[in-house]
This record gives C-alpha cells, sequence and structure tokens, in this order.
C-alpha cells in the first residue's frame, strides 16, 4: 500500500471497527445500562441513522474545501464523538452521541473514495478505492473481534476508547502523509444536487439500497443460523467472524481488480449474482457445518468485493457531482443494512427458521442483479442517442 493511502485505510479500520463492535458489545453495554437488548440495540440504529443523514451533507462542503480538510474535518468530528461515547454517563447521551459519530462515516468514504482515485494510475482506480477499504475489512477480521472480547472482559468503554486513539492516529496520518490535492471543480449547491436529477444515479442508489441488503440478511443472523442450523458451537462464533472478516479482506482485493478489468457496471452484476448464489447455497446446504463454514468464507468475499466496483460506479456516473455521489452510495450501503436486518427479523417473527433470511438474501441481491442490467440498457440507450446527435451535427 502507498503511503498516501494508509491515512485512508486507517480511517476504514476506526470507521469499520465503531460500527460492528457494538453488535458484540450489545449484552454487556445493555447490562451496565440497565436496559433491554432491543433497547441497546437503538445504540446500532442510532449510528446508522447518523450515516445516512451524514453523507448526502457533503454537498454543502465539496467544492469549497479542499479534500484534505474536508477528510481531517470529518475525522475530528469521528474521534470526539466516539471518545464522548466511550464516556457517555448513561443511555440517553451514549444515543446521542452515538447519532454524532456516525454523520461522518459516509462523507469520509466518499471523499476518500475520491482521493483515492485521483491518486491512482490510469485504469487502477477501483484498486486504489480497494485499498481505503482494506480498513474496513481488517476491522471486521481483528479488531471487532479483538474489541469484543476487550469489553466483555474488562469494560466497552475500553473498546470505543480505542476506536477514539485509532482516530486520532488517522488524523496525524492524514496531516502528514496525505497529499494537498486541489480542488478539481468550483460547483455550487445548485450544481451538487444535479446528480439527484439523472435517472442513473437512482438506480445505482437502489440498486446499493436493495442489492445489498441481502448479504446482511444473511450477516445479521448468522450467530443463530451457524449454531442453531450448522450445528457450531457458540464458543466458535468469534471464530466464525473472524472467517467471514477474511473472506471480506480477500473479497476486497478481489474486488477492487475486478472493476478495473471489466466495465464496473459488468463487475457489480457478476458479484451481485455471486452473493445469490452463496446465499442459495447457504439456504441448501447450511446444515452441513464444514459446507457451512466454508459458505461463510466465501459469503464475506462476495459481499465486501462489492464495495470497490460500486464506488467508482458512482464515481464516473455522478460527473461534477462526484463527491455527493459517493457519499450517496455509503448511506444506501447502510440502507440496505437496515433493509436487510428488518426484513430478516421479519421472517423469523413470521416463524420461519433461521436460513429463510438466507432466502430473502437470495431475492434481493437477484434484484440488484436486474438494477445492473437495467443500467446497462440505460447506458446503452444514451450512447446510441449521443452517437445519433453526433451524426445529425455533422450531416448539418
Amino acid at each position: 500500500m502507498k503511503k498516501e493511502l494508509l491515512p485512508l485505510a486507517l480511517g476504514g479500520l476506526s470507521i469499520g471497527t465503531t460500527e460492528f463492535v457494538m453488535m458484540g458489545l450489545l449484552p454487556t453495554i445493555s447490562k451496565y445500562f440497565d436496559i433491554t437488548i432491543s433497547q441497546a440495540g437503538g445504540f446500532i440504529s442510532m449510528y446508522a441513522l447518523g450515516v445516512v443523514i451524514g453523507a448526502p451533507l457533503i454537498v454543502f462542503l465539496s467544492g469549497r474545501f479542499t479534500s484534505k480538510k474536508i477528510l481531517l474535518a470529518l475525522m475530528v468530528i469521528f474521534t470526539v464523538f466516539n471518545l464522548l461515547s466511550a464516556l457517555s454517563p448513561n443511555e440517553t447521551f451514549m444515543y446521542i452521541f452515538r447519532f454524532l459519530s456516525g454523520l461522518p462515516h459516509g462523507a469520509f468514504f466518499g471523499v476518500g473514495s475520491i482521493v483515492a482515485s485521483r491518486l491512482a494510475k490510469e485504469g487502477q482506480e477501483a484498486k486504489n478505492i480497494s485499498m481505503m477499504f482494506a480498513g474496513l475489512t481488517f476491522a471486521n477480521l481483528i479488531m471487532v473481534p479483538l474489541g469484543t472480547i476487550l469489553g466483555q472482559t474488562f469494560s466497552w468503554r475500553i473498546t470505543l476508547g480505542i476506536v477514539a486513539i485509532i482516530g486520532f492516529l488517522t488524523l496525524l496520518s492524514l496531516f502528514l502523509w496525505l497529499p494537498n490535492l486541489p480542488i478539481r471543480k468550483q460547483t455550487d449547491i445548485r450544481g451538487e444536487l444535479s446528480f439527484f436529477k439523472t435517472k442513473e444515479a437512482w438506480i445505482i442508489t437502489l440498486m446499493t439500497a436493495i442489492g445489498t441488503g441481502g448479504g446482511f440478511a444473511w450477516l445479521s443472523y448468522i450467530a443463530p443460523l451457524m449454531t442453531k442450523v450448522a450445528g457450531v458451537d457458540e464458543k466458535y462464533l468469534m471464530g466464525i467472524m473472524m472467517l467471514v472478516g477474511l473472506g471480506m479482506v480477500v473479497g476486497n482485493i478481489f474486488g477492487g481488480r475486478l472493476a478495473d478489468k471489466v466495465a464496473p457496471v459488468k463487475a457489480c452484476m457478476i458479484l451481485f449474482g455471486a452473493i445469490a448464489l452463496n446465499l442459495l447455497l447457504v439456504f441448501l446446504l447450511a446444515d452441513n457445518a464444514i459446507i457451512a463454514l466454508i459458505l461463510c468464507f466465501t459469503g464475506g468475499a462476495c459481499f465486501l468485493a462489492l464495495g470497490a466496483p460500486i464506488q467508482i460506479l458512482m464515481i464516473k456516473t455522478a460527473g461534477k457531482a462526484e463527491m455527493v455521489g459517493a457519499g450517496v452510495t455509503q448511506a444506501a450501503f447502510n440502507i440496505g443494512n437496515s433493509v436487510g436486518a428488518f426484513l430478516g427479523g421479519l421472517i423469523l417473527t413470521l416463524g420461519y427458521g433461521y436460513k429463510y433470511p438466507s432466502l430473502l438474501g437470495v431475492v434481493l441481491a437477484i434484484i440488484g442483479v436486474g438494477f445492473t442490467l437495467l443500467l446497462l440498457k440505460t447506458n446503452k440507450k444514451k450512447q446510441a442517442d449521443l452517437e445519433l446527435g453526433r451524426l445529425a451535427t455533422c450531416d448539418k
């Protein structure tokens, strides 16, 4: 990894840790504040809400400040509110600080994606973006299990304090190593909001929000799936999550290279199809522990492989509103998180078994494939219209 990309990867490590470690800390935190698990689940929901709301707010920053200044400001907000979360005196303050710490999430990845693509050699933009997402994958592989153990053994405050320390290290590395790239385009708010006027942008947003919901429907209920269906002992759950995280590391690298080899929209189509196939195999074969473990690895790989292709696809589609587009993509990922978890939980509430959220995931991933086909059709029509316009101009 190039030194100038390391600050972006560190940011991904800190953000990924605080987002996912909370799932393992819920029993500990709920006991500390004397609230139910479902009430403690609000700490996850409030963070996700912050991501969804905060990502589009980049519209007020892009085109006015350099990307380095924006990233520094976002990481200051992230670090401060994660530190305050670690010091929360009660659940009310915890809800507030979790929401505020989520605000920079989508914007950081959005702006970071633009920076990573601008630092890349031609044809290697997606590879550079995958290097930024490498921090997120290593968070799932190393920091989330470690943070969960520390939180359960000592205190959840220590885990969130470590997140704040990583945030500070990210700030330092951003200041020292990230190049101060000039503002590429001066645009006003109206110009940035033009992003929402294009059909392609909405297709990609819906593709991300619905299609990735398939992976989240499986991942949200992987613990009961592996223990009650596959028959794996609960003491191995941490190892299972590390296996999923290892798959994410491998998949992230593969996805970045795939998007550079083929068109990003085709890479997305291939990967949504791979997710659908993997989840179908989970539904059919999860009773076999060995096969279920293999599918944990391949599922994590297919899921995170989507990150770089979708991000570079949105950047190239959004044009002058690239920062807004990249931020909205991150918001759409978190909507997918909420949609997948909610619908998967609804299926369980209706009395279906723990394999059925994976079957739901198949449907959502296939819808993602459908959106990629629609985007291909839209792009071909636009290209044909441009060609006709060029020929008509030549005739005149």
